[in-house]
């Protein structure tokens, strides 16, 4: 139960008192069942009864002991003076060496911070309490990606700590004006969730509208970005995702400097983005770091691999069921050969082979990493090869299918999209042949020309044409003439520019 919904008496008494005695029942009130919570009382140079609250497991013990204790039991004994009145403020700049301290008077703040792993100190005769910073909670060492593969470029992932993911962007912009704004979201976790951007650059109808959807979030916890994603959004029902996310530090780094907003979410080791264009999910870290030309030439192959991927099974179901006439007749007469005895239609044959080759993956993306790999290599090959061998399946459904199972696996950002793509192709072509895929092909268009996420359009710079983004598109120009950021984005100048604190939108 959150804080913010404790009842009962113990909150009848909103802030605290003067007396400690009165202070400390209310606190055990609240917190009666948490053995993990640690109460310390002692005195301040054996006269002023005091005590610390923390949390154990939540904050770094040696910081508690040599900046708070030692200095207020054993430092402040031996000092000459200790005054009786406003003996809080005397600790605060006299006495305490931590490097961040708080005065707080409302009993729910004061237990929230102790449970994110603060320190809590109580003075008797005081009403209010100093929360000092002592965080210090275990968390997994900066590492290098796993979901994002690095060919060439930093090696580093965010973690479960936001205050070492903060770290990690200020360290790529070491800039005065990349601010971070924090809110607390979940009734009951209590999640710190922060957004960061370039002041001068972000345009400010932009971070107004983040800030707005986040505050409506009424939620009990958030666990990971996903959730937050999923309450901005504006297209929940769009099979393409709108906003980006990312584990790499550069990478949000180079989207902030875009003019994008970064979402960060305590606990979670990935990144939103906002706005999203369509065109991102072709584009890696990597195609920065190395030369335009091949870039360019990687860029095509992963939107041509996307297309096949959605695409394949469908055009196999075209050519063998429907528009034989397509085939050049060589090609038309071993098709016929390899697929002669089979027992099910080619309609039936390719849902089968979809079904498996979702199975597969989900085997082995959920089986121990170890033998996850094996399972799904070893899967595929035998009930591929076992299928052919016993003629329920023909040949150039085995290299069809696999086509598009490597083909969906060079976009990984874009698998789930690519899935839904794909079963929408198959119900379409299963029916209407070469007419419900063209049918399917408008529908998919129109859906993306009318996607607008926080009012830009998903497919810019192509609908609506943008002549100066194309320079980072489907091809990636050099980056001395990429001069100007996006244009739906502000269309600021990336060199030579001097970030305002206000601007419009509008070219400088």
């Amino acid at each position: 139960m959150s804080v913010k919904e404790a009842k009962g008496p113990a909150l009848e008494q909103r802030n605290l008192t003067a007396d400690l005695d009165t202070n400390l029942k209310i606190i055990r009130e609240l917190l009666a069942e948490s053995n993990d919570v640690v109460i310390r009382e002692f005195l301040i140079a054996q006269k002023t009864k005091a005590a610390i609250l923390c949390v154990d497991g939540l904050l770094d013990k040696e910081v508690v002991q040599r900046n708070v204790l030692r200095p207020l039991i054993v430092d402040a004994a031996e000092t000459s003076f200790v005054p009786r009145y406003r003996l809080k403020d005397y600790v605060c700049k006299n006495l305490l060496t931590a490097e961040d301290i708080k005065e707080e008077k409302d009993i729910r703040e004061i237990l929230n911070k102790i449970l994110s792993g603060d320190t809590a100190l109580l003075i008797d005769k005081e009403d209010a309490a100093l929360i000092i910073a002592s965080r210090g909670f275990a968390t997994r060492s900066v590492t290098e990606p796993s979901s994002e593969a690095v060919v060439r470029g930093p090696r580093e992932s965010f973690t479960e700590s936001m205050r070492t993911n903060t770290s990690l962007i200020r360290r790529k912009i070491n800039n005065p004006d990349l601010v971070f704004e924090s809110f607390t979201l979940g009734s009951v976790t209590n999640t710190l969730v922060t957004i960061v951007y370039l002041k001068g650059i972000a345009k400010e109808d932009l971070v107004r509208e983040v800030k707005q959807r986040i505050r409506q979030i009424e939620i009990d916890g958030i666990f990971d970005t996903g959730y937050i994603e999923q309450l901005i959004e504006e297209h929940p029902y769009s099979p393409f995702a709108t906003t980006g996310y990312t584990e790499k530090p550069d990478v949000l780094a180079a989207r902030i400097l875009e003019g994008r907003v970064g979402i960060l979410v305590d606990g979670s080791p990935n990144a939103i983005t906002v706005p999203l264009l369509f065109i991102e999910k072709f584009q890696t870290a990597d195609d920065y770091y190395t030369r335009p030309l091949f870039t360019s030439l990687i860029r095509i192959i992963r939107i041509l691999s996307f297309t096949i991927s959605v695409i394949s099974p469908s055009l196999y179901i075209i050519l063998v069921s429907f528009q034989h006439e397509l085939l050049p007749t060589p090609l038309l007469v071993t098709f016929a050969n390899a697929v002669e005895g089979t027992p099910f239609p080619a309609v039936v044959e390719v849902g089968v082979m979809m079904f498996i080759l979702e199975i597969i993956r989900e085997a082995g993306v959920r089986m121990p990493r170890p033998i996850g790999p094996a399972v799904g290599i070893v899967g595929s090959l035998v009930m591929g090869e076992s299928a052919v061998s016993a003629g329920l399946i023909g040949q150039p459904l085995v290299i069809v299918i696999a086509l598009t199972a490597i083909t969906s696996y060079i976009v990984p950002t874009l698998y789930d999209e690519s899935a839904l793509l794909r079963i929408l192709f198959y119900v379409f072509t299963s029916f209407f042949g070469i007419i419900g895929f063209v049918t399917a092909t408008v529908l998919i268009v129109i859906h993306l020309a009318s996607l607008q996420p926080f009012g830009v359009p998903f497919m810019s710079p192509f609908m609506p044409f943008e002549g100066e983004d194309i320079k980072d598109s489907f091809l990636r120009a050099p980056l001395w003439l990429m001069k100007r950021r996006p244009q739906v984005l502000g269309g600021k100048k990336r060199f030579g520019e001097r970030p305002k604190s206000s601007i419009k939108g509008e070219d400088l």
